[in-house]
């Protein structure tokens, strides 16, 4: 299947920047608007987030939360891992040793069994509304973790595939400043990015645009003249930086590790990102939506999963990365713990699994947990207000940092929503 984010070219680049209100022109990049104040100490430490979003919902039953020797546990067997008493598939292996440094939460719930609904409420930690767009958490990441003096824009998605649910509300009410850059199934700079003329010719062609660009805006007057001119300095500093996408070089070394497919090579690419200084990253893997043979889905998706997400783990850690990143691992909902006449789970949003790693989580946990079939939360819920608390609070961000869509106070996390401090550092 073609992806249209495959046939990005040099002027999707410029998608970076975008009208705004008044007609000024915003650069796609997350420090236009940031508020020192709230985020000056998350910049110093450089407080990172990728998210591995499991589009269709992964069943918990499958991967975190296995009941053994009940009627509807499935096919699959639990392998013991590197924390005494805590079991996940077999079919995570690497990720098995990597148990010390996960956080693990088995009694996520809410109320959205829907794809699309669900997802949004995933990115944003709110319930979809009429009249109101909330920012997806990537965005609010970029506008308090981000930067101006990055070249790179501070939010970037790998691998969106575009369906209901894949990611949509983008930089909601915070404006088109904080919108996502989104990069095709691979990861890969867009076509069309490789300078067709000489450095020195190039420059000159800058030189001449700047001059004519000066002239103009000292002839109008016009605000949107400069605003033009930076966004247009911007994409050319992202074509310069656009080298940290290819992976070609380093590739031959680390595929063994991520394994060799689409999704461990976006996750290569955000270990590279984060490496950067991209604040945000979110890496998309797809099909989870197992209405029918949910079990062959699963064997098929979670060695990917398993050689990707370990290998990121991993080589974070190896270069001290990990301290200070957060590795957030999660679905729109979970699937049901019947087995339906399709050998296939349905949407199940009542109880599932999120996993934590890395900067500011406490590893080695499992949190929570549900009933003997999976069915319910027993103890310890999670809603996705308490989830995005948890996660604001571990990159620096107040949980009850206020915006306003016209007079409307509007709060990043929902009235109520509380961190989960038992798996804080």
């Amino acid at each position: 299947m073609t992806h249209a984010s495959e046939h990005l070219g040099r002027r999707s680049l410029l998608k970076s920047a975008l009208v705004g209100a008044g007609g000024l022109v915003l650069p796609n990049w997350g420090g236009l608007f940031n508020s020192q104040t709230i985020a000056a100490q998350a910049q110093r430490q450089g407080k990172r987030c990728i998210l591995l979003w499991m589009a269709g919902g992964a069943s918990h039953l499958e991967t975190f939360d296995m009941k053994s020797g009940r009627p509807n546990n499935g096919v699959f067997r639990p392998i013991s891992s590197r924390v005494p008493g805590t079991q996940v598939c077999e079919y995570l292996p690497n990720i098995a040793q990597l148990t010390d440094k996960l956080a693990i939460i088995r009694s996520m719930s809410t109320n959205d069994p829907g794809h699309s609904t669900g997802t949004y409420r995933m990115h944003t930690g709110y319930r979809q509304e009429t009249f109101v767009r909330h920012p997806e958490i990537g965005a609010m990441v970029a506008k308090y973790n981000g930067s101006d003096a990055l070249n790179l824009p501070s939010f970037i998605q790998l691998g969106i595939g575009g369906g209901e649910s894949s990611p949509f509300a983008g930089s909601g009410f915070l404006g088109p400043a904080f919108q996502p850059f989104r990069l095709g199934r691979t990861g890969s700079a867009p076509e069309n990015t490789t300078p067709y003329a000489t450095a020195e010719s190039d420059q000159r062609r800058n030189d001449l645009l700047g001059s004519l660009d000066q002239r103009f805006g000292e002839q109008t007057a016009s605000p949107s003249v400069a605003a033009l001119r930076a966004a247009h300095d911007r994409s050319r500093r992202l074509l310069a930086s656009r080298g940290v996408f290819d992976v070609s070089a380093e590739w031959t070394r680390q595929r063994d590790r991520y394994g060799d497919t689409d999704f461990g090579r976006n996750c290569l690419v955000a270990r590279r990102l984060v490496e950067q200084g991209v604040p945000f990253v979110e890496v998309e893997q797809q099909n989870y939506d197992s209405h029918s043979d949910n079990f062959e889905w699963h064997k098929a998706l979670l060695p990917t999963l398993d050689k990707g997400w370990s290998g990121l783990l991993r080589d974070l850690d190896e270069r001290g990365l990990l301290q200070n990143t957060l590795v957030v691992w999660m679905g729109e909902f979970g699937r049901t713990p019947g087995i339906n006449n399709r050998a296939g789970r349905d949407h199940y949003a009542r109880a599932w699994s999120v996993v934590l790693a890395g900067g500011g989580v406490r590893g080695g946990i499992t949190y929570g947990s549900t009933d003997q079939d999976g069915a319910i939360v027993r103890e310890n819920p999670v809603n996705e207000g308490d989830l995005f608390a948890t996660i604001y609070t571990t990159l620096g961000i107040n949980p009850r940092a206020r915006h306003f869509v016209g007079t409307r106070p509007i709060w990043a996390t929902p009235e109520g929503a509380r961190p989960v401090r038992a798996i804080l550092v």
